[in-house]
């Protein structure tokens, strides 16, 4: 039974993280601007197809034509298979059903230049039995433009009622019924004129029936005041050119509307499954970046908290798009915070374990200069109080230019630097000062005079780091010898070589010595270094995108079997500009 349940609490728990999945995914900013904007260019294109149907003005000019050849053959007709009897015309309708236009099937001459008046008793059967299956209004006038004839008049077997139009409705529309009659109107529109019925005696206000008392056919379009399209062609009732007066056909009210209406139902259903498709593809689309960015928003949101040690950053780096750029920025920020974080609390740790050494040994010597009996005491006491205050001015010093080292180099603006011109000035200097030691600096170049050994950073900066490594090289001299330096092109990079004859550097301290406040200097008195100058110098090299590492000068092999170390070398390799 327990098995039972757990079989079914499984796809309920699937099913439940699913809805809360699309739930968070739908209530997301991002998802719902991404729907909306595919959804509203859906949107558009659908309202311009509607607007602008091509299928709509291409069926109303089939009616037009399709009128017009019906009220061609109506009216050749109406003139050319009437017969005289006493000034009036006779139409025999069942032999009229069966002539094509132009055709008679009386002598022509026998009618010719004879005025006849269109007998409405005579042509009403005709008229019914053609119009009633088309669904077409038609309208007979003479030729002063006078309403003969009007099929919404006819009813029974060919009865007519003369000139009584049906009232108007009264029934008002409402809401729904305004809404459709508007949106049809907006529609449809366009620059067609307004639809308006004219009175019996008013027929020449029509300008298709004008012109067609004038012996031309014609056609309107025009829209009534519910919106819908009215198609109207005219033709002349004549007869050997003589214009004996005008067919009207017309469209009823929604004839064309409701195959205009059921196409745009074809197209708003083919809209609702497009908008379906849509709204899942821009879903799934949202569901590729707002989970992602969700994500590393709230890992970024922890890191700002701090709630764990170290927060590990969402991996999308596999992700060959923006998401695995930011995703991978994030990563290397964060851990870059981190390593910043630790620098500074190792770094302060440092600070407090070095300065604690100085002051120590400085209140030690206060406190005994009160119990000191002689002047020799009070002397040595006094030279260990200026020993420890120089130290603490040395190391105050130096950690304050290594704590502000870096906000100077992201500050200031890197600049092309020429390493010879640098380098030859550095020379001269140290050559000059050298700096309490009785040691030279001797300089090279390798390569061509025309050689660019110019890099991008920051010329005092480089400077500094020259320095620390020329000082620090005569440092372990012995006098009268020689510091010598090598500067190169490489295909991409600068390489700078400082060389010295020293005893070397021990083999575990290659890489210790690049360490903050480590300092191996057996021949100095204690407290004479501080312990950054190299450290700043790697931090100054790194930051210019170089490396800087240090190895021993070895000899050839002696009589002993032994290598010899000729001295130390200290490489710092930049790139090039």
């Amino acid at each position: 039974m327990v098995n039972e349940t757990r079989g079914w609490q499984r796809p309920l728990n699937w099913l439940r993280s699913l809805r809360q999945y699309f739930v968070a995914l739908t209530f997301s900013s991002l998802t719902r601007r991404i729907v909306s904007l595919n959804l509203l260019g859906l949107v558009a294109l659908v309202t311009s197809i509607l607007y602008l149907s091509q299928f709509r003005a291409g069926l109303i000019d089939a009616r037009a034509q399709s009128l017009l050849v019906q009220a061609e053959i109506i009216a050749g007709a109406i003139a050319a298979s009437a017969t005289v009897e006493t000034n009036t015309i006779t139409i025999d309708p069942d032999r009229l059903l069966d002539l094509k236009p132009g055709e008679t099937y009386g002598a022509p001459d026998e009618m010719a230049g004879l005025d006849f008046p269109i007998n409405p008793e005579r042509v009403a059967p005709v008229l019914r039995r053609l119009i009633s299956p088309t669904k077409t209004r038609a309208r007979i006038y003479d030729r002063d433009g006078v309403l003969i004839l009007d099929s919404r008049s006819l009813y029974g077997r060919g009865d007519v009622l003369r000139f009584e139009l049906p009232p108007p409705s009264t029934d008002k529309p409402g809401f729904a019924e305004k809404a459709a009659i508007a949106v049809r109107t907006w529609l449809n529109r366009g620059d067609l004129p307004l639809y308006r019925e004219l009175g019996p005696e008013n027929g020449n206000g029509y300008q298709e029936v004008a012109q067609s008392l004038d012996g031309l056919k014609s056609s309107m379009v025009r829209i009534n005041e519910r919106g819908e399209v009215i198609v109207s062609v005219a033709v002349p009732v004549q007869r050997f050119r003589a214009v004996h007066g005008s067919l009207m056909l017309s469209t009823q009210g929604d004839d064309i509307d409701q195959m205009v209406t059921a196409e745009r139902l074809a197209i708003l259903k083919v809209f609702a499954v497009a908008a379906v498709v849509m709204i899942v593809l821009s879903l799934l689309l949202a569901s590729t970046i707002a989970g992602p960015v969700r994500r590393l928003a709230d890992s970024a949101e922890r890191v700002r908290r701090r709630i764990r040690t170290r927060v590990e950053i969402p991996d999308f780096t596999s992700r060959r798009d923006e998401i695995g750029h930011l995703s991978g920025a994030l990563r290397d920020m964060t851990d870059a915070l981190y390593n910043r974080i630790e620098a500074i609390e190792t770094f302060a740790a440092d600070v407090s374990h070095e300065l604690k050494n100085p002051l120590t040994s400085l209140r030690s010597a206060v406190e005994t200069l009160p119990l000191a009996k002689n002047e020799n005491s009070r002397g040595r006491l006094l030279a260990v109080i200026e020993h420890d205050v120089r130290r603490l001015d040395r190391l105050i010093s130096d950690i304050s230019d290594a704590s502000r080292l870096d906000a100077e180099l992201q500050r200031n603006d890197v600049a092309p630097v020429d390493m010879r011109r640098l380098l030859t000035t550095l020379t001269g200097v140290a050559n000059e000062t050298k700096l309490g030691h009785d040691v030279g600096v001797d300089i090279r170049f390798e390569g061509a005079f025309s050689d660019s050994f110019s890099v991008p950073g920051h010329d005092s900066r480089l400077f500094q780091v020259i320095t620390n490594l020329v000082t620090n090289a005569q440092s372990f001299s012995t006098p009268g010898s020689k510091v010598r330096i090598l500067c190169r092109r490489l295909k991409t990079d600068i390489e700078i070589l400082v060389d010295d004859d020293g005893p070397g550097i021990e083999p575990d301290a290659l890489e210790r010595i690049f360490e903050r406040f480590y300092t191996d200097r057996p021949h100095q008195g204690f407290g004479q270094n501080s312990g950054l100058g190299l450290s700043i110098s790697q931090q100054i090299v790194e930051a210019h995108r170089g490396k800087i590492w240090a190895e021993n000068r070895l000899g050839p092999v002696n009589d002993e079997g032994e290598i010899p170390v000729n001295g130390a070398r200290f490489v710092v390799r930049l790139p090039a500009t």
